[in-house]
């Protein structure tokens, strides 16, 4: 039977704010601070232990290698001889931001009846560029079964940073959807990362009815308000989109396309006169998990910033006490994804599927949370200051809490990938 599984990205033992995303604002404002990797994957692991409680499937992606040796080969240079910002970019642990993983079009979508996924290239940042080849091992295991088509990247120069700027509307999530690609346009301060040529490519490649799918332009104003990806200003879930006023460039040609091509969609739109564009970034408003909870109902998983901005929260109180599709609010603690510019939307790939047809090594229960758990109390390090980062000592712990966990999980094909 298909469902939507929720696939988070394990916060790596490699996780430091060393401030490498212009145009991701917090990344940038805590970049230099002490990160506590130890807690940050503890935070993920409560995230997905209140999944499971909300009765929802849950899956996980692992740390990649960290530092990358082979992308700094590529540079001709090791860690220990590379440059100070090279370094922190071989070590980065964004991979944890699983929404970038992939783009992926569930199997009612396609043509050939197979669920496709994508991986990311990420060219536009340095220390994301690297990860697709690790990325891609690892769904390459993960959804091995012939149901699935996994692709390797988008060729660079056109940018591409998977789910974070894809959606995907349906009337349930075993039935044909619309599709929506949201793509960017340079102009502001910041780059627009995903490219409408990638966008495009990927869904040729994913043989989508043209009839259902939409290239939409994120507005320029959200971009520089630091919407570094749309999923930061909207988000969808079967028949309802939840979005801010001011999200897309032609929001109003959206909405009819998308009205005419589904009409039994909900839009719930937040206006800007009551949230604006810098408070629902900073809150991280629409960077939540809305999900179908088993009775049928819709749950949004915000992160503590949310409930601590008033107005933000003002407003989300009054929309669920309404009578709106969205009635039930639920919130998590994953501050330290936060601080580095990542909320609970950015740690997961959606995946619609039966779960049957996945590797059960990438489905986890309280059981094997409690596994991966124990492994991160006894190698994540606890602590991880930036002028740390060229320490031996520290790349050797990194490395061996990476070894330790593949070997708990059993997966220790990915130990040299």
């Amino acid at each position: 039977m298909l469902t939507e599984i929720n696939f988070d990205g394990l916060i790596g033992p490699s996780h430091n704010y060393a401030g490498l995303s212009p145009g991701n604002l917090a990344a940038t404002r805590n970049a230099g601070k002490v990160a506590a990797p130890r807690r940050a994957a503890l935070e993920g692991i409560a995230k997905m232990r209140a999944n499971l409680a909300l009765g929802l499937t849950q899956g996980i992606l692992l740390p990649l290698a960290r530092p990358d040796h082979a992308w700094l080969e590529s540079l001709s240079t090791s860690y220990a001889e590379a440059a100070s910002h090279l370094q922190a970019q071989a070590l980065s642990a964004s991979a944890m931001w699983a929404a970038n993983a992939a783009t992926v079009s569930p199997a009612p979508d396609t043509a050939d009846g197979r669920c496709h996924l994508s991986v990311a290239n990420l060219v536009t940042m340095p220390h994301r560029s690297h990860e697709w080849p690790g990325t891609l091992a690892q769904l390459q295991i993960a959804f091995a079964d012939p149901l699935f088509a996994v692709h390797g990247p988008v060729p660079a120069p056109f940018g591409d940073e998977g789910a974070a700027n894809h959606m995907r509307l349906c009337a349930a999530h075993g039935q044909p959807g619309v599709e929506v690609f949201v793509y960017g346009v340079s102009g502001g301060p910041f780059p627009a990362r995903q490219h409408r040529e990638a966008s495009m490519a990927v869904a040729r490649r994913h043989r989508l009815d043209a009839g259902y799918t939409l290239f939409v332009e994120q507005s320029e104003a959200a971009i520089a308000a630091g919407a570094f990806h749309n999923d930061v200003v909207a988000v969808a879930n079967e028949r309802i989109l939840f979005a801010h006023e001011l999200a897309f460039a032609d929001r109003d040609g959206f909405y009819a396309d998308l009205r005419a091509m589904l009409p039994e969609v909900e839009i719930v739109e937040v206006p800007a006169s009551r949230v604006s564009l810098a408070d629902a970034v900073s809150s991280y408003l629409f960077n939540a998990q809305l999900v179908t909870l088993p009775d049928g109902g819709m749950a949004l998983i915000l992160p503590e910033e949310a409930r601590e901005n008033e107005s933000v929260w003002t407003w989300l109180q009054e929309m669920v006490a309404g009578n709106g599709p969205i009635r039930r609010l639920e919130v998590v603690d994953v501050r330290q994804s936060m601080a580095n510019g990542g909320g609970p939307a950015c740690l997961r790939l959606r995946v619609v599927a039966d779960p049957a047809t996945i590797d059960p090594r990438f489905l986890v229960d309280d059981a094997r949370l409690d596994l991966i758990a124990g492994v991160i109390g006894q190698y994540w390090p606890e602590e991880i200051e930036i002028a740390a980062i060229a320490d031996p000592a520290l790349i050797g712990a990194v490395e061996r809490a990476r070894r330790a966990l593949l070997e708990a999980m059993q997966i220790v094909e990915l130990i040299d990938r």
